[in-house]
Protein backbone atom coordinates (compact mmCIF):
# COMPACT_ATOMS: atom_id res chain seq x y z
CA UNK A 1 0.00 0.00 0.00
CA UNK A 2 1.31 3.10 -1.03
CA UNK A 3 0.96 7.01 0.18
CA UNK A 4 0.55 9.55 -2.37
CA UNK A 5 1.16 13.21 -1.21
CA UNK A 6 -1.23 15.83 -1.51
CA UNK A 7 0.34 18.14 -5.07
CA UNK A 8 -1.73 20.66 -3.02
CA UNK A 9 -0.38 20.64 0.09
CA UNK A 10 3.37 20.93 -1.31
CA UNK A 11 2.45 24.12 -3.33
CA UNK A 12 0.36 25.36 -0.11
CA UNK A 13 1.71 29.26 0.14
CA UNK A 14 3.76 29.75 3.65
CA UNK A 15 2.05 32.03 6.14
CA UNK A 16 3.15 35.45 5.97
CA UNK A 17 5.40 36.40 8.62
CA UNK A 18 3.57 38.33 11.44
CA UNK A 19 4.74 41.53 11.68
CA UNK A 20 5.90 43.29 14.89
CA UNK A 21 3.87 45.45 16.57
CA UNK A 22 4.87 49.07 16.28
CA UNK A 23 6.33 50.93 19.02
CA UNK A 24 3.84 53.35 21.00
CA UNK A 25 6.54 56.20 19.03
CA UNK A 26 5.06 55.03 15.58
CA UNK A 27 1.54 54.21 16.71
CA UNK A 28 1.54 58.13 17.88
CA UNK A 29 2.91 59.64 14.87
CA UNK A 30 0.38 57.37 12.37
CA UNK A 31 -2.24 58.43 14.94
CA UNK A 32 -0.61 62.05 14.68
CA UNK A 33 -1.33 61.43 10.79
CA UNK A 34 -4.56 60.14 10.32
CA UNK A 35 -5.85 62.93 12.68
CA UNK A 36 -4.65 65.48 10.74
CA UNK A 37 -5.38 63.90 7.52
CA UNK A 38 -9.03 63.73 8.90
CA UNK A 39 -9.15 67.71 10.02
CA UNK A 40 -8.05 69.19 7.42
CA UNK A 41 -10.64 67.36 5.36
CA UNK A 42 -13.48 67.43 7.32
CA UNK A 43 -12.94 71.32 8.23
CA UNK A 44 -13.07 71.86 4.56
CA UNK A 45 -16.23 69.41 3.78
CA UNK A 46 -17.89 70.59 7.13
CA UNK A 47 -16.35 73.84 7.99
CA UNK A 48 -18.51 76.01 5.75
CA UNK A 49 -21.63 74.53 7.25
CA UNK A 50 -20.88 75.10 11.42
CA UNK A 51 -19.36 78.59 10.37
CA UNK A 52 -21.80 80.56 12.04
CA UNK A 53 -22.08 77.46 15.19
CA UNK A 54 -20.55 78.58 18.93
CA UNK A 55 -16.87 77.20 18.65
CA UNK A 56 -17.75 74.29 21.64
CA UNK A 57 -21.13 73.22 18.91
CA UNK A 58 -18.36 73.49 16.22
CA UNK A 59 -15.52 71.29 17.86
CA UNK A 60 -17.97 68.61 18.90
CA UNK A 61 -19.66 68.46 15.49
CA UNK A 62 -15.90 67.99 13.73
CA UNK A 63 -15.18 65.43 16.62
CA UNK A 64 -18.07 63.85 15.96
CA UNK A 65 -16.61 62.82 12.90
CA UNK A 66 -13.05 62.86 12.79
CA UNK A 67 -12.59 60.61 15.77
CA UNK A 68 -14.88 57.79 14.89
CA UNK A 69 -12.98 57.84 11.36
CA UNK A 70 -9.85 58.06 12.86
CA UNK A 71 -10.16 54.92 15.18
CA UNK A 72 -12.24 52.69 13.30
CA UNK A 73 -10.81 53.43 9.73
CA UNK A 74 -7.78 55.90 8.99
CA UNK A 75 -5.21 54.49 12.23
CA UNK A 76 -6.13 50.31 11.30
CA UNK A 77 -5.50 50.55 7.68
CA UNK A 78 -2.49 53.53 7.83
CA UNK A 79 -1.07 49.89 10.42
CA UNK A 80 -2.16 47.36 7.95
CA UNK A 81 -0.73 49.77 4.96
CA UNK A 82 2.89 49.70 7.21
CA UNK A 83 2.99 45.58 8.00
CA UNK A 84 1.94 45.68 4.11
CA UNK A 85 5.39 47.32 3.37
CA UNK A 86 7.37 45.83 6.22
CA UNK A 87 6.92 42.81 4.76
CA UNK A 88 7.51 43.67 1.31
CA UNK A 89 10.84 45.11 2.17
CA UNK A 90 11.83 41.16 4.00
Amino acid sequence: MTTATCPAAASAPTPAQPVALPSVHVRALLTWIAVFAALTVVQLLVGPCVKGFPVLLRTLVITGVVVPAVVYTLVPNLLKLRAAVLRRRG
